[in-house]
């Protein structure tokens, strides 16, 4: 099965995945200047990767975490302030249950009140909420061969068929950001054939962005060259730059993610 991460770009990688592995209870596994809190087949993974990219506005993507009684909800909250995060306006009512933080980069999350039922039975990890339409839920349901549990409104949610995390979008499609995304997916295709991967993604209605030269999306000290060469399209692309090369796409949102080699 394909496996998706939740990519964050980092100042300091290590300690915010620290903080994230502290308040989900994962082990954060280190390597080549990422570190990565792996995800299970029901759980979605978090990678972090060193930037010194800036944080400018609100994030397209957000993580919600999920409680069972109003009890929980107030430890979930205790602790993700003693790991450093804060608490944080951003509009939201009195009346409304779930509670804003941000990490100690400034990400935001909310931890979502006990009883809400979209969220029923999705893990403490319930859900990857996300900026964009219609389209981009669909096309993302049939990358990862998810299934859409929730399409309403221009609203649509996918999980995986063993159930767990969901990833949701509402709203229209952001604009796209100038440079390097500093939030993204990442898959990695159960073959391992990266090449194929990306041919069958183009196929679904993603597309490629002009080949960068940089080290941004963490993929190991040797730099590799991220999207495709030149020869692309005719038979006999490289992809990436070696081992541990990533090819980056662009979903019919605008949004970039990173096919990995697996």
């Amino acid at each position: 099965m394909r496996t998706l991460t939740m990519a964050f770009d980092a100042r300091d990688a290590v300690r915010l995945a620290e903080f994230w592995g502290g308040l989900l209870g994962r082990e954060v596994v280190e390597a080549g200047g990422e570190a990565l809190l792996p995800g299970d087949d029901t759980q979605v993974g978090l990678r972090f990767v060193s930037s010194d990219s800036e944080k400018a506005g609100a994030n397209r993507l957000h993580l919600h975490l999920t409680s069972a009684t109003s009890a929980d909800q107030e430890r979930t909250v205790s602790v993700a302030l003693e790991l450093g995060g804060a608490h944080l306006d951003v509009g939201q009512l009195p009346e409304e249950g779930h509670i804003v933080l941000a990490d100690p980069e400034g990400n935001e999350f909310c931890v979502i009140e006990a009883g809400n039922k979209f969220l029923a039975g999705c893990g403490f990890l319930g859900e990857v909420a996300c900026d964009g339409g219609r389209e981009v839920g669909v096309f993302w349901s049939e990358a990862m061969g998810w299934p859409l549990v929730w399409d309403q409104d221009d609203e649509t949610a996918i999980q995986s068929p063993r159930g767990g995390t969901k990833v949701a979008w509402g709203g229209p499609s952001p604009a796209p950001e100038p440079g390097t995304s500093r939030q993204r997916f990442d898959v990695t295709p159960a073959c391992g054939d990266q090449l194929a991967e990306v041919e069958r993604l183009i196929a679904l209605g993603a597309t490629l962005p002009e080949v960068r030269l940089d080290s941004a999306y963490g993929a190991g000290p040797a730099g590799p060259a991220y999207g495709v060469g030149p020869a692309y399209g005719a038979g006999n692309a490289e992809v990436g730059g070696g081992v541990g090369g990533v090819v980056v796409m662009v979903d019919p949102g605008g949004n970039e993610f990173v096919v990995r080699a697996g």
